[in-house]
């Protein structure tokens, strides 16, 4: 419980009707969680405004509302106006549970592809080096035996505040925390004191949100702009917008790379469906992760450990025992010795990253086949780019559903299919049955043989006509060769 004017303490007020010493019990912005002594944040959403919920949050028993916009006949609760409801939610959860951000050492990783891949294997690093560590990634959430199951990479503020300050009553000094484009650009991280901040690498991603790339990159941008002088920022200056995103970051900067010269660098010496033999600046080690991608996440890995001061030689032996993350590149070898990978790629680099990966490993003696399809109801620019990279990559192509949400997927592999060379026609397959389209691709398997499925990963549904339907690329797999 605190006192309201001590939660409400930096955040811009226009207006304030009623009393600011009353006690609040809970922070809410759905009004039907609201009960006796709440402060309830309107916040406007894509497509339900909160500030239609207000009369409905005071009937609950909300003794305070912040609001941007609402006319009110009587006041049977103190009135907030601000300009931002949805960073005032960041600043006053915060102030709620006693600023934990500014306690524990908070590490977010950002960019289009690699951060569930970093966070977690950094939770587990720091971990067996003996350093309490937290998690918050969009897989789960996980600190002290507790483990969480997350539907959003960046939680909203007051679950991230409220997430916080229970690792901080246990002890925990590190957390590993995704940061998503959503997350930065409906301010879910404002406020927070961020230790270190990591950028990835950036490439086309949720357009249908941001209708831009420039706009993308610009909120991506924003993380970094926000970093305090006594913070790190670990950038991948293999991607060519690593300068652009520190340009006015005021933070020390680390850098880590595999073909430009880095802080870190590392090198592919050997490679195959086993692992890699990998050569951090001086220091070689094996690791079972595999693909180029991999080698620059276990770079940002290894730069984030190197600050916080563990040795380079304890850094190395946990990496080379740190298994890969589920649905991550994730390799199942059948009983006719054939291999099937799964992998959550859903944009064209980290499709391109994948394809490009198994070919460095391939014979070209084998048949490599991928079943692949496309989310419903958004960015619809990238469905024919990722149609024409796995033509080109693939011997096969099994075009099938995805998480078609609200389209029809015949309409979202025809969008994939858009423009592509005649010469490819013959390796295509259509299976709308997701399930059928990976039975299918197990069932032609021979000795060697590769089928890559990919666009799901780690997730255990189907997004279809409002409905999440229990589903697990993984699990189909397992049970076709059972």
């Amino acid at each position: 419980m605190k006192i309201l004017k001590d939660i409400i303490y930096g955040v811009d007020l226009e207006s304030i009707k009623g009393d600011t010493n009353l006690i609040i019990k809970s922070i809410e912005f759905d009004s039907r969680k609201v009960k006796n002594g709440s402060l309830f944040v309107a916040i406007k959403g894509e497509n339900i405004d909160g500030h239609s919920f207000i009369d409905k949050a005071i009937e609950n028993g909300a003794s305070a509302v912040i609001y941007n916009d609402y006319s009110f006949k009587d006041q049977k609760a103190t009135f907030i106006k601000t300009p931002n409801t949805r960073k005032s939610l960041s600043i006053v959860s915060s102030n709620f549970y006693e600023n934990p951000s500014q306690k524990i050492k908070l590490v977010g990783i950002t960019g289009t592809n690699g951060k569930t891949t970093v966070a977690s294997i950094l939770f587990d690093l720091f971990n067996k080096s003996g350093i309490k560590s937290g998690l918050i990634s969009t897989i789960n959430i996980k600190y002290a035996g507790v483990n969480i199951e997350n539907y959003h990479t960046t939680p909203d503020s007051k679950k991230i505040n409220e997430i916080l300050h229970k690792m901080l009553k246990n002890e925990i000094e590190f957390c590993f925390m995704e940061v998503s484009s959503h997350g930065i650009d409906q301010e879910r991280i404002n406020g927070l004191k961020f230790h270190s901040g990591v950028f990835t690498n950036i490439t086309r991603d949720h357009l249908d949100y941001h209708k831009s790339f420039a706009t993308y990159r610009n909120v991506k941008k924003k993380f970094f702009d926000s970093l305090s002088s006594d913070s790190h920022a670990i950038i991948n200056v293999d991607d060519k917008n690593s300068k652009y995103m520190v340009q006015n970051c005021l933070s020390k900067i680390k850098t880590f790379g595999i073909k430009n010269l880095a802080d870190n660098n590392a090198k592919i010496l050997e490679i195959d469906f086993s692992g890699m033999l990998l050569k951090i600046n001086d220091k070689e080690f094996w690791t079972p992760l595999i693909g180029k991608f991999n080698v620059s996440n276990l770079l940002a890995v290894f730069s984030v450990a190197n600050i916080a001061g563990i040795k380079s030689i304890e850094i190395l032996k946990i990496l080379s025992q740190t298994k890969g993350i589920k649905g991550r590149f994730e390799i199942l070898r059948t009983p006719n010795k054939a291999f099937v990978i799964v992998d959550y790629a859903h944009t064209p680099n980290s499709l391109e990253n994948v394809i490009d990966t198994i070919s460095q490993i391939r014979t070209k003696n084998e048949l490599f086949t991928t079943i692949i399809g496309c989310g419903g109801n958004r960015d619809l620019g990238k469905r024919s780019k990722m149609g024409k990279i796995v033509l080109n990559g693939c011997d096969k192509v099994i075009f099938t559903s995805d998480n078609p949400r609200y389209e029809e997927p015949e309409k979202i592999i025809n969008d994939m299919l858009f423009g592509i060379d005649p010469n490819n026609i013959k390796k295509i397959s259509k299976i709308i049955n997701r399930k059928e389209a990976i039975k299918k691709g197990c069932s032609q398997l021979n000795s060697g043989d590769i089928l890559l499925v990919v666009g799901k990963g780690h997730e255990t549904y189907q997004e279809i006509k409002g409905e999440k339907i229990p589903f697990s690329d993984i699990k189909i797999v397992k049970e076709s060769f059972s």
